[in-house]
């Protein structure tokens, strides 16, 4: 009955259409550069991008099976990935349960799922967009092949589901826990891709099915499961992102109501919770990167800020009635751009100067989305040391606010 119940829900969304043709990716903008790719300033972005998809063009796909654990489930078609801050006990024997140590990753991730789907979602990205910029069907076959191994094929496709993500060693039998939800938070901006890709020949209308009905049945597996429904009642940046997947999961699917519906309860729902009056937020300040994961749950906000905008909710200036906002958040951390890391008040172990240029990144974007903040425009390019030929200067800064320093 429960497998009835999931098919039905699963074909009610893929059949009532996409909602729209991205998500976060401005389409105009996209045409726009396309018109111009031979032309500097994007010309030499694009040989840069051609030059990185012409080394995936023989690159071997990636799937689940290639992981050299199997889950509790039995099943290597699960998905699995291994919490990111835990480490071997020292004082037992076999080092097991695992213990945290916050801010230090554990390379062990490598041996599971969580780099390889990390990667695939960055290798169709760039395929994709290769091909969306240059015609050449090659890149299209080869983004098309890397979907269908992940997704589709019998003997490789991920389950839609994350039952073993984040998984500790040693405690609660090998099972996944809520944060990992969030593990397929690259599949976003992916499947603004993919709906490039979807203008090609070799992605089919078949294939275009097929990935709307998985992307159907991981949402349900998000909304309805007990690490998604923790997810979703975490008081910290893993609420916002879990959202963010939910709406553009959504969007993607067709399930108009479930992404209106998210973004009209954000601001009140989490915004509001998470951002003091003065701008900080709590939760993110206590971490080891508290910089970097308050610019992170920044990112996330505006992710879904511009996804509502696309389906006319324009929310980003909702204020609480004692003055939290998003924008709020935003000043609190600008106020320390172009600063060393001594005057930040709170702890930032490493990547510093990486997360100010993700910030920078922000002020961009939230300056496309509210063409009034001129003043963020004026900080990022005062600030910004992005690299010429990055991909973000192809998908979103106009010719005019291109800096050459």
């Amino acid at each position: 009955m429960k497998a009835r119940v999931t098919s039905f829900i699963v074909v009610l969304l893929f059949t009532t259409g996409s909602m729209h043709a991205q998500s976060i990716w401005d389409a105009e903008h996209l045409k726009t550069v396309k018109q111009s790719i031979q032309e500097q300033p994007y010309s030499d972005i694009f040989q840069e991008l051609k030059s990185r998809a012409d080394k995936l063009l023989n690159a071997v796909p990636y799937s689940v099976m290639d992981k050299e654990k199997t889950p509790a489930s039995g099943d290597k078609h699960d998905y699995m990935s291994q919490a990111r801050y835990y480490w071997p006990d020292p004082t037992k024997p076999d080092g097991l349960p695992y213990i945290s140590r916050d801010g230090e990753s554990n390379p062990e991730l490598n041996k599971l799922d969580r780099n390889r789907l990390g990667s695939t979602a960055s290798r169709i990205t760039t395929l994709s967009l290769a091909w969306y910029f240059s015609n050449d069907e090659r890149y299209a076959q080869k983004a098309t092949e890397l979907i269908r191994v992940w997704f589709f094929n019998k003997d490789t496709r991920m389950n839609p589901n994350l039952e073993y993500a984040q998984m500790i060693p040693g405690r609660h039998n090998n099972k996944g826990r809520s944060f990992g939800v969030i593990d397929t938070y690259s599949f976003i901006e992916m499947l603004d891709a993919v709906q490039l890709l979807e203008q090609s020949q070799a992605f089919t209308s078949n294939d275009s099915k097929q990935l709307k009905a998985w992307f159907g049945e991981l949402l349900n597996w998000i909304l309805t499961s007990e690490q998604g429904k923790e997810e979703h009642d975490a008081k910290n940046n893993h609420s916002i992102a879990y959202d963010a997947q939910v709406i553009a999961f959504a969007m993607y699917a067709g399930d108009q109501a479930t992404a209106k519906r998210f973004v009209k309860e954000f601001p009140e729902k989490r915004v509001y919770k998470q951002v003091e009056p003065d701008g900080k937020q709590p939760q993110e300040l206590r971490r080891t990167l508290a910089f970097g994961y308050s610019e992170y749950n920044l990112q996330h906000m505006l992710d879904i800020f511009v996804m509502g905008k696309k389906m006319g909710l324009s929310l980003d200036n909702s204020t609480s009635s004692d003055g939290r906002n998003f924008y709020k958040a935003v000043d609190f951390l600008a106020s320390y751009l172009g600063k060393d890391v001594s005057a930040w008040p709170y702890q930032q172990i490493s990547d510093w100067n990486m997360k100010q240029q993700e910030l920078c990144k922000d002020l961009y974007r939230i300056y496309l989305m509210n063409p009034a903040r001129t003043d963020y425009l004026s900080l990022y390019k005062a600030n910004n040391k992005i690299d010429i030929k990055s991909e973000f200067i192809l998908l979103y800064v106009r010719p005019e606010d291109i800096s050459n320093k």
